[in-house]
């Protein structure tokens, strides 16, 4: 677990170190001491907090690994994908696909914006396929409308019809998912179902032409706990990482408990138990996640199982 009051004041001593022109992008990497491969938060993933001034961009390039963000505190957060620009603010989900180039940028005149970086760096230093560059112009032609993504692919349950699209890449065509737009579903979803018993209430962000992952390597989901919730344990194949968009509770990963409040980050091994609790009697928490649950499944190595002893809760360890 990584406490966000700690990690704040390190990213924001991060602006006096590091230029927005020395580098593509300025980030507190996450470091494991239990994992040999030090760019690795947990199993086959890492993670990091990235912060951008205000008025500051960062230069185009694009690489191997496949990238997420996840936008923890700040106004006027923009990126371009394959010429295509987004804005994000607080709870917003985008994606910086494997081999597109990308830039960030804060169009803010007075506030800071810090987003959380999740890529499969590990996996593909493992495989030995790593790739890195700059873009021959520096910053990409930008398309003249902006959020085009989400205004083409954006609704969900309706896709384009009746003109051509030619989009056959294997990641999402859509970049940007609003928190509004998450945070309605879910209540939505929990007005029509019992949601799942070691999950809370639970969406998965996906791809809107194929229902799948929004990545070939990666997925990320955004859970609900209703006030009070508690979840039965389960353990699966596959590495997560957390972070609390909203809420108090704490988590037993491995018979340990691990006390959580807002932008706080935590990982679950793959196999290991784990189960969430929401301490708020009033108030939802709601939980977002990554994970490489994608090659998981694309290998054949994707195992689940459900607590059933113990009322399905685990023995705390102190």
């Amino acid at each position: 677990m990584w406490k966000y009051r700690d990690l704040r004041p390190l990213v924001e001593q991060a602006l006096g170190l590091v230029k927005a022109d020395d580098a593509g992008r300025r980030v507190i990497m996450l470091v494991n001491p239990g994992k040999q491969d030090g760019s690795a938060v947990v199993g086959n993933v890492y993670t990091g907090l990235q912060i951008m001034g205000p008025g500051e961009s960062m230069t185009a390039h694009r690489h191997m690994a496949a990238a997420l963000r996840f936008v923890h505190e700040g106004k006027g957060a923009w990126t371009v994908v394959d010429g295509q620009k987004l804005t994000v603010g607080p709870g917003d989900f985008a994606i910086t696909p494997s081999g597109a180039f990308h830039e960030h940028g804060n169009e803010s005149d007075d506030t800071n914006v810090i987003w959380q970086d999740g890529l499969d760096i590990p996996l593909v230093n493992a495989m030995d396929a790593g790739f890195y560059q700059v873009h021959p112009k520096l910053y990409q032609d930008v398309d003249p409308v902006p959020n085009h993504s989400y205004l083409k692919y954006g609704v969900g349950q309706l896709r384009p019809y009746g003109f051509e699209d030619s989009w056959s890449k294997r990641y999402s065509p859509l970049f940007a998912y609003p928190w509004e737009q998450v945070y309605d579903a879910l209540h939505n979803v929990a007005k029509a179902s019992p949601g799942s018993e070691c999950d809370g209430y639970i969406l998965e962000y996906s791809n809107p032409l194929t229902g799948g992952s929004v990545m070939p390597t990666l997925s990320a989901h955004m859970q609900m706990l209703l006030p009070g919730q508690a979840t039965k344990a389960h353990r699966h194949t596959g590495s997560v990482v957390y972070t609390v968009a909203q809420g108090s509770g704490y988590s037993v990963i491995a018979g340990k408990r691990y006390d959580w409040t807002k932008g706080d980050i935590f990982c679950v091994p793959s196999w290991a138990w784990h189960e969430h609790v929401n301490l708020d009697p009033n108030e939802e928490a709601f939980l977002f996640s990554f994970n490489d649950f994608p090659v998981m499944r694309s290998l054949d190595f994707w195992r689940e199982e459900i607590m059933r002893d113990n009322d399905g809760h685990q023995e705390i360890s102190e």
